[in-house]
Order: structure tokens, then C-alpha cells, then sequence
């Protein structure tokens, strides 16, 4: 097969660099090392073009689901691989790559547990190239696609706290993606999903190719950089994702609620500064002036080691930068580009999204 030997070198610049396109979500990076070296153990998972993958082959999205500061989260390897023999057992369906939902700390190595160990290729073409908070976001716009119906298997839990859930979900994106979601929170806060078998040819047009070979760029540049100073590492993350640093300050504030499945709340950083997040950063602002919505990238990194914080390890009297890099230069995919899906996100984060994200004035 040809495509990159995925290794520890490249594993670490993955996790380090999809911790920054997390923009406050995509899973916590201890656990994308955790499952990362799990992959390289099981196997030599290998990550393609998706040039090199005909266009007729079928591609599954493997993904984690839920909300990352429940207490109760508990999905494993083993609930990986079972949510694709659940998917292939229902539907039918002939295997051919695993693609990723996201980038991010765990989703930007997102199918490389399920590629070791079915012996298939990680394709890197995400359905998106940063994280977002929905799974119909994370869906390619097949949403907006007549006649398509959305297979997807959740796994999580642990049969010793009673909490051990298997969900296979067939209807359309956003209905199958809420009972994902449910399934996650019955399961203690995070399952492990495989879902949507689609052609290469409509990821190719409809996703984010590139995305992960991306996170690895970025990666490797703030860890050449991190050697240097903390401040040069963020320096590094802000101009090799083309955007720039906006303000370097204590946390004075933290809220978080968990619910419904995702982490939603507020940071409040010395000068003015706010964040809100669902899951990830949806709007930065100063003094009540808007500087960035969702889709921009808005992350958070330890001022003190200059790597990346998601919004769940984000502390009250840490000091932390902020980077912002604008929806220009970042791989989108069709899902993220749908208005339609940013009413929820101005319902839950009672803020203004649709007219910044859209340019309505």
C-alpha cells in the first residue's frame, strides 16, 4: 500500500497540532497519544491521499462523541473497532479507509486504532478541518443530499457501572445524530462512533482533504519551536496556521456546565477578553466587540509550555494565549458551510453567530 508509515514522530505532531485545530474541542490529546501508540502497536497503519483511493471505494468516519469533561466518559479501544463490526454486521457495507470527523487532541487520529487493526488505510481527508460541535456539521453537508439515510454506531460504557451502550442509529444525519448524542450521555459521556459509509468521490469534493496532513505541519512547527521559549511554540502555531496571537493573560473566570452531551460555558481573560464555547470556542470577544466567530479557529495554549488547552482543561488563574486564525485559511468542510446548522449554536450560546459567520452585516 503506498501512503505515509504512520510513526511516533508523526504521531505526536498530529495530536499537538489537531490539539490547536480543536479549537477548544476534539478530544483531550492525552487520550489521542494513548490511542495513537495503541494503533502503531496493533499494526502499521498507513495514511493515504485520497488520490490514491478510487473514487468508488467506501469510506467510514470514526469519531468520539460527547461531551470531554464528564466525569463518567469511558469509551476504550475495544468499543472503536465494536462500533465498526456493528456498522458492517447492519449495514452491509464493504470497508475500504477510515476518515476522520475532525481534527483535534484524540480526532486527529481518529480511525487509526480501527485501520491497525482491519489492516485498511487511514485517508487523510477529514469531514472537517477543525472541530465543531455537531455531528451534522461533521457530516459533509450529506444532510443536504435527498434520499441519503445516515447509518451510525455508538459504543461506550462500561458493563461493571451498568453503563455499557450499543446504539445503531439509521435515519436521517441530524435525527441519527441526536440519538448518538443520547446514547453518549446513557453511556456516561462519550462513545465511539462509526457512521455514514460514502464514496471517496463525495468526500473528495464535499470534505476536507488535506486536514490531517495539515494538523502534522503545524505540529512539527511548534514542536521545533517549543524548544526555543513557550512563546515562541504559540508564535510557531499562529503563522503556521496563518492566523495570529490576540492576547496573552490570566483566566480570571471559568463556567462550565455539562449538558445534553456537551460542555458548554465561558473563560474570562484578564483585559477584557471572553470566550464561549460549545464544546469548542464559538465567539472571542473584547469589552463586548466581537473579534471572532465560529468558523474561525479560536484556541486557547498554556502560556507556561505554549501548547494548546481545550475548553474542558482550561483553568481559573492559568495563564493562557489566545490564537485566532480566520475560516480563510482553514479546510472547511460542506458541513460547516451550511447556515441552516448555526441556529442552534446562537440557542445555546445566546449569542450572535449567523450574521458574523455568514458576512450579513
Amino acid at each position: 500500500m503506498t501512503g505515509l508509515s504512520l510513526n511516533r514522530d508523526i504521531l505526536e505532531a498530529a495530536v499537538v497540532g489537531g490539539s490547536l485545530y480543536g479549537g477548544g474541542g476534539g478530544g483531550a490529546s492525552s487520550i489521542g497519544l494513548e490511542m495513537g501508540n495503541l494503533a502503531l502497536s496493533l499494526g502499521d497503519p498507513r495514511l493515504i491521499s485520497i488520490d490514491d483511493i478510487p473514487g468508488d471505494s467506501i469510506l467510514v468516519t470514526a469519531s468520539a462523541v460527547g461531551a470531554p469533561a464528564a466525569a463518567g466518559r469511558h469509551a476504550k479501544a475495544y468499543h472503536y473497532l465494536k462500533a465498526v463490526d456493528l456498522l458492517v454486521k447492519y449495514s452491509g457495507v464493504s470497508v475500504c479507509g477510515f476518515i476522520s470527523n475532525e481534527c483535534g487532541g484524540l480526532a486527529s487520529v481518529n480511525g487509526w486504532v480501527q485501520a491497525a487493526a482491519f489492516g485498511l488505510p487511514v485517508v487523510d481527508a477529514a469531514c472537517n478541518g477543525r472541530a465543531h460541535p455537531t455531528g451534522a456539521m461533521g457530516s459533509m453537508g450529506l444532510h443536504l443530499k435527498p434520499g441519503y439515510v445516515s447509518l451510525q454506531v455508538g459504543v461506550g460504557g462500561g458493563e461493571e457501572r451498568g453503563t455499557y451502550i450499543e446504539v445503531f442509529a439509521r435515519g436521517g444525519i441530524e435525527r441519527a445524530s441526536n440519538m448518538i448524542r443520547h446514547a453518549a450521555v446513557q453511556a456516561g459521556g462519550l462513545v465511539a462512533v462509526a457512521r455514514n459509509p460514502v464514496e471517496a468521490s463525495y468526500v473528495e469534493k464535499h470534505g476536507a482533504p488535506g486536514a490531517i496532513g495539515r494538523c502534522v505541519e503545524v505540529g512539527r512547527a511548534m514542536l521545533d519551536a517549543a524548544g526555543k521559549s513557550p512563546g515562541a511554540a504559540v508564535e510557531a502555531a499562529a503563522n503556521a496556521a496563518g492566523g495570529g496571537v490576540v492576547c496573552v493573560g490570566e483566566v480570571l473566570r471559568k463556567d462550565i456546565e455539562t449538558t445534553g452531551g456537551f460542555d458548554v460555558g465561558v473563560v474570562e481573560i484578564e483585559g477584557g477578553y471572553g470566550l464561549v464555547f460549545w464544546n469548542e470556542y464559538m465567539t472571542l470577544e473584547k469589552s463586548g466587540e466581537r473579534l471572532a466567530t465560529f468558523p474561525d479557529l479560536m484556541a486557547t495554549l498554556d502560556a507556561d509550555t505554549g501548547f494548546p488547552l481545550s475548553s474542558a482543561e482550561v483553568q481559573a488563574g492559568q495563564r493562557v494565549a489566545v490564537v485566532v486564525v480566520p475560516k480563510d485559511s482553514l479546510i472547511l468542510g460542506a458541513g460547516v458551510k451550511d447556515k441552516g446548522l448555526y441556529s442552534a449554536i446562537e440557542r445555546i450560546t445566546g449569542k450572535d453567530v449567523i450574521k458574523y459567520a455568514f458576512n450579513e452585516g
